[in-house]
């Protein structure tokens, strides 16, 4: 008999490309369900609530398994993270039904991201923000951001690469704060498609800097053509917050390092 778990993974993507396996095996999804085989000794799969692309990285990526043995949560998170690289670590383990599934139980999915303002390169910010040289206009920047929120047909800012069955999508939330030099944008929505948030990101940057207007986004949504909107934005800065459920279910949502992180 199989128990169906819930794990919560942080990791930095730098080094990986991106979180779902690929035949090269330098993904996030490949070394978690290498060392979780180990673990147990015997195969392990595993589903994400959300994948991320190459260079990006998760405060609270939630996956589900069915394990064929009985350990304890806290011995999964130990034994596991034993055979996992150090930018690798599972951070909570729960016992959840045996139907629930990371992806489909998913209420909502959010997202950071973290931009250095400065008239010179990052070194020590090197993949872990994103970087604007020019100063930006946080009330434009807002003010563009009001046209996203709601549910929208976001084909323009899809990447043509998407496998997502359609492009409407609902954005509950984008806040945009300063501290210092550091910008952070906390984006809450049901779920993105390919490349949607660092296309916005892309965008808001652009109104904030003055080379656009804020209500250049509105236009920019309604075209539904990805050459209506700016470049992709780097992914250096760009963290999975994570996925939200059912409180019922009593699954960790929040990840210390949220904190830590301007």
């Amino acid at each position: 008999m199989t128990t169906r778990l819930a794990l919560g993974i942080s990791y930095r993507g730098t080094a990986y490309q991106g979180w779902q396996r690929q035949p090269g095996g330098r993904t996030v999804q490949d070394h978690v369900e290498r060392a979780l085989s180990r673990f147990v000794d015997a195969p392990v799969a595993t589903w994400c609530a959300g994948r991320t692309d190459a260079g990006v990285h998760a405060f609270n990526q939630v996956v589900h398994l069915d394990s064929p043995v009985t350990r304890e949560p806290f011995s999964w998170l130990r034994g596991t993270n034993r055979y996992l690289p150090s930018d690798i670590a599972l951070q909570w383990c729960a016992v959840v039904p045996a139907d629930f599934h990371a992806r489909y139980w998913a209420q909502g999915r959010r997202y950071r991201y973290l931009l250095l303002e400065s008239a010179v390169r990052p070194a020590l910010e090197t993949g872990s923000a994103g970087w604007v040289f020019r100063p930006l206009d946080a009330d434009a920047m807002r003010q563009a951001a009001e046209h996203l929120i709601g549910e929208h047909d976001f084909s323009s800012f899809r990447s043509s690469e998407c496998q997502a069955r359609s492009p409407v999508k609902t954005l509950r939330s984008l806040q945009i704060s300063r501290r210092g030099a550091y910008w952070r944008f906390d984006v809450d929505g049901s779920a993105f498609l390919h490349h949607m948030v660092r296309n916005i990101m892309g965008c808001l940057v652009a109104v904030g800097s003055s080379r656009q207007s804020p209500g250049w986004l509105a236009e920019v949504l309604a075209a539904r053509n990805r050459d209506a909107a700016a470049p992709t934005f780097a992914a250096d800065g760009l963290y999975f917050a994570g996925p939200y459920y059912d409180p019922a279910l009593g699954l960790t949502e929040h990840n210390p390092a949220m904190d830590w992180l301007p």
